[in-house]
């Protein structure tokens, strides 16, 4: 039976600094990798749901999220790590750049980015869970269905190691 853990990106995997766009300015959160790795090790897959508003406020494009994303996969592959797939959302209402300016399904706290990796992964809700730094990332992981755990510092290893021993110590596997 699969596994997935759903991880917030800024303020989860990497320092949230406003609107991040650049590999240069990504500053990893303590243990962010070798949590990664150590969840592959498991057979837990791994996916990054993030909002990502700078793309409708018009600070960058998709194109350059989309290469972000493909160079922190090749750094958790560096470290043993690899995450199954990125999905964000470029949508905000009443948006700068008026493509974007879209009421959708997919901008956290609305369950979209969750319930489609669920979908496309073919993992059930209980056998997932989310890690967020915000009440908007728990909120999309309960509308979803799924199980959702506030990090609020410290080494990203150790939390994601006490949320595993936690659901196998409740018969989750």
């Amino acid at each position: 039976m699969k596994k997935l853990c759903l991880l917030d990106r800024d303020g989860v995997l990497n320092v949230d600094k406003a609107y991040l766009y650049k590999a240069e300015d990504v500053e990893w959160i303590p243990g962010s990798r070798e949590a990664i790795a150590w969840m592959k090790s498991r057979g837990i897959l791994v996916a990054v749901v993030t909002n990502q508003s700078g793309v409708a406020r018009g600070y960058f494009t998709e194109d350059t999220v989309r290469k972000l994303h493909a160079w922190m996969q090749a750094e958790m592959k560096k470290s043993g790590g690899e995450i199954a797939a990125f999905y964000y959302c470029p949508h905000l209402p009443g948006a700068a750049v008026k493509q974007y300016d879209v009421e959708c399904d997919c901008r956290k706290p609305k369950p979209g980015m969750i319930l489609q990796a669920l979908n496309d992964f073919n993992v059930l809700p209980g056998n997932a869970f989310l890690i967020g730094d915000s009440s908007r990332d728990l909120e999309s992981a309960e509308a979803a269905g799924v199980k959702g755990y506030l990090y609020t510092g410290g080494s990203l290893l150790e939390f994601v190691k006490s949320i595993v021993h936690d659901c196998e110590q409740h018969g989750i596997s």
